[in-house]
């Protein structure tokens, strides 16, 4: 039967969505294909009609059960004969579908990637006759992505196996993503390509800088009720207190994050399918599976970790084309703990430092001065919008001109030579006087004392539309120092000006005190990077984290950055076997380089007799040529050194009984010694 007729007859459309024909037709000839199609933009009929006209099954592979049985359930509805082998399955689900493929009638096969990795996936594939393959969420195959599947890196050796045609669909890849995929999928093999744009004209876009985050959630919620609305956080224990509140305030609203109970996140999914005006508060682990067409509105209690996830999250409202809106609340403690999330990761330095630039763009699109939709359209690639639907074209940012602040900033980077974070550039700007400053020799700097027309706060939010702005970037391998890209300069050299928001500016100057974060923003990227290495001990050793370093002793070394063993030694939960065992690993963090110590000396680290040792061996050299530097040389070996060190002879005869020292070595280091060891008595 013809494609269109299927069209009407089947899913009930008259016409195509704009898009959707050219990619049936490619799908449908055989060839491979890879779509990228706003969310909302009917990607599943674009796998849907083809197998219906094509011979043999169409596996699909989705990531989730929910989505899977949705998309069974419409297709049952409309009189397809499609299933899905899942987990989920009850065993009479698992027969009938069994049932329809042994007949010849099943047109669709709905397989989690999970599967392929059981040696019978390929063979029970091959016995039932497939003809396409098609990947639904094919942006979980890229590692650079923001919901990355191991499993799904299966799907090109499936495809070579079975020899059919693979069409692979999502709604979002930035150019990178969409290099992975063609590699991953198609062995580098450029597919049938279309790129149909990224714009919901429908969603209303908004910002807000967090003022009592709480209270902002429960009025922008309150002006929408009876609404069905999705509210995401970035803890699961918000996710409760916040639906909490909001039944409080008389809405219909229920919780979902992945600690819950299997049983209870499916009524919570099936409850928000069947019932109009239901709020659900949750954590990502929710929405991808949900095809619910009426969401109104979709808002972030928390910043989303990369401009990719916050495309993917609001996407899920008005998916039937109505109108729809969206609001993202953001602070600075959003923007640390999501840097802390991507340094204490164990990804590759090439994925965290990608995993940033993820993360900047979103906070370009957060602190944007104009359209936000230009801005977000932008980073796909997307030069010709059209908005008039966002919070910056309803109401233009109130913006003054930045450049001197800025500039004051940059000079401070540059001339602590890109090696600080925000917290101490902050100090030097305002003349403060610490130990830090002091002991650095900061309070000497030209741009010491130089900003105070903005409080502590006002800085940190000049420094955070910075970062929006891409003038300066996180330096990862500096533990979080701030750095400037090639757009500070011509405005660190007066040849180019920057505007900056005075709403944010000034509402940081009214915001309460926060409560104390467990260090300083100086020490924090430091204290990610430490959380990291002990993450990645623990797990090699299969242990909690704790039973390497507990917080307080990664705080301490975060604080004081101890540079040698000894001074390691000295740190708070570090004793003789931990040190042995971890100090070099965290010293290499702290450091950045490990110097190597002779065996001998590492038993002493971080005991007095070590600061004696380093003192003998020290005279020692010295003398190794006599005093006046022309005799024979002659040096003592480590051992000896240690003994001298630990046992303290107090006279030259003791010294002489000790093994190691003769006559001769007497004669040349002894007076020497003794005033060593005297010194340290």
């Amino acid at each position: 039967m013809a494609a269109a007729t299927l069209l009407r007859d089947v899913f009930g459309f008259d016409a195509y969505r704009p898009g959707q024909e050219d990619i049936v037709d490619a799908v449908t000839r055989g060839e491979n294909v890879l779509a990228i199609m706003p969310t909302g933009g009917g990607k599943s009929l674009c796998f849907q009609l083809p197998a219906l006209v094509r011979d043999g099954v169409t596996v699909v592979i989705s990531p989730l059960i929910a989505l899977m049985r949705d998309q069974v359930r419409a297709l049952r509805e409309a009189g397809v004969e499609a299933g899905a082998l899942t987990s989920g399955n009850t065993d009479e689900e698992t027969a009938m579908v069994w049932d329809a493929l042994d007949a010849g009638r099943l047109k669709l096969l709905y397989i989690a990637p999970e599967r392929l990795a059981s040696g019978a996936a390929l063979g029970m594939l091959r016995r039932i006759g497939v003809s396409l393959i098609a990947v639904d969420e094919a942006h979980c195959v890229s590692q650079w992505g923001h919901d990355f599947r191991p499993d799904y890196l299966r799907i090109g050796e499936l495809r070579r196996a079975l020899n059919v045609p693979l069409a692979a669909f999502t709604a979002t890849a930035d150019a990178e993503t969409r290099e992975e995929i063609v590699q991953r999928l198609f062995d580098g093999e450029a597919p049938q390509s279309f790129l149909h744009g990224f714009d919901r004209p429908n969603i209303h876009l908004a910002f807000a800088a967090k003022d009592q985050p709480r209270r902002q959630i429960l009025t922008f919620a309150a002006a929408r009720k009876g609404q069905s609305g999705i509210v995401y956080c970035g803890t699961r224990s918000k996710t409760e207190q916040l639906a909490a509140a909001l039944r409080e305030a008389g809405h219909l609203a229920l919780h979902y994050h992945g600690g819950m109970d299997p049983e209870d996140r499916r009524i919570t999914e099936a409850r928000f399918q069947r019932e109009d005006g239901l709020i659900v508060v949750a954590t990502v682990a929710f929405g991808m599976g949900i095809d619910k067409p009426d969401i109104r509105w979709v808002a972030h209690a928390d910043l989303p970790k990369s401009i990719e996830s916050y495309y993917q999250e609001i996407g899920r409202a008005g998916r039937d084309g109505a109108p729809a809106e969206t609001l993202t609340l953001f602070g600075a403690d959003d923007i640390r703990l999501r840097r802390s999330q991507i340094d204490e990761g164990l990804a590759p330095p090439e994925r965290r430092a990608a995993d940033h630039t993820r993360l900047n763009a979103l906070l370009g699109l957060a602190e944007a001065l104009r359209c936000r939709r230009a801005t977000l359209l932008g980073y796909f690639g997307e030069s010709e919008v059209t908005c008039e639907n966002c919070d910056l074209c309803d109401t233009p940012a109130d913006v003054f001109d930045g450049t001197e602040g800025v500039r004051k900033a940059l000079s401070a980077i540059l001339r602590t030579e890109e090696w600080f974070g925000a917290g101490h550039l902050i100090d030097i700007l305002l003349g403060n006087e610490t130990d830090r400053i002091r002991q650095r020799g900061h309070d000497s700097l030209p741009t010491y004392g130089v900003g105070k027309e903005y409080s502590k706060r006002q800085w940190q939010a000049v420094f955070r539309q910075m970062m929006g702005h891409d003038l300066i970037r996180p330096d990862p391998e500096r533990h979080g120092a701030l750095r400037m890209t090639d757009a500070a300069i011509p405005i660190l050299k007066g040849l180019a000006n920057i505007s900056l928001r005075r709403d944010t500016i000034k509402q940081a100057a009214e915001r309460r005190p926060k409560v104390k974060a467990l260090v300083n923003e100086e020490d924090a990227p430091l204290l990610s990077a430490l959380k990291a290495k002990r993450r990645a001990l623990a797990e090699a050793a299969k242990v909690p984290a704790y039973i390497i370093f507990n917080d307080r002793t990664l705080i301490e070394m975060a604080e004081n950055r101890p540079k040698t063993l000894d001074e390691l030694a000295h740190i708070g939960g570090v004793g003789a076997k931990k040190l042995a065992n971890f100090g070099d690993a965290f010293l290499e963090v702290i450091t950045g380089a490990l110097k190597e110590m002779h065996p001998t000396r590492r038993k002493m680290a971080g005991r007095e007799a070590g600061e004696v040792f380093d003192r003998l061996q020290s005279v020692q050299m010295e003398l190794s040529r006599g005093a006046d530097g022309t005799g024979k040389f002659l040096s003592c070996n480590h051992t000896t050194l240690r003994h001298l060190a630990e046992r303290r002879p107090d006279t030259l005869d003791a010294m002489a009984r000790l093994p190691g020292m003769g006559e001769h070595k007497i004669e040349r280091f002894g007076p020497a010694f003794l005033d060593v060891l005297h010194e340290a008595d």
